[in-house]
């Protein structure tokens, strides 16, 4: 079975069902993919032909319930640290279609 155990305690990136994009650090998780998320962002990714600034809002301590759970993986701080998130620009993320 795997776990997130080894994410505790680390900046984390999660994608959610309804395509938004989350970063914070791993302050807890449980068994039902549930995450506490500390000093958490939303991203808000524009597209290329918005003229608008892709923007992180701050959202502090998150909850995110686990069948709210697209994907989660680890950041590579540095990397993370270096992107000036204002100038990205990308395609949106289609949401789960539940059937």
């Amino acid at each position: 079975m795997a776990t997130l155990g080894g994410y505790l305690n680390k900046k984390v990136l999660i994608v959610t069902a309804d395509s938004r994009i989350l970063v914070g650090t791993l302050a807890a998780c449980d068994q039902n993919t549930n995450l506490v998320l500390s000093n958490a962002k939303e991203r808000h990714i524009r597209t290329p032909d918005d003229s608008e600034p892709s923007v992180e809002v701050d959202i502090g301590l998150y909850l995110v319930r686990g069948d709210n759970v697209c994907s989660i993986g680890l950041v590579d701080e540095a990397l993370d640290d270096s992107i000036n998130w204002s100038e990205v620009k990308g395609s949106v993320i289609g949401g789960i279609k539940h059937i």
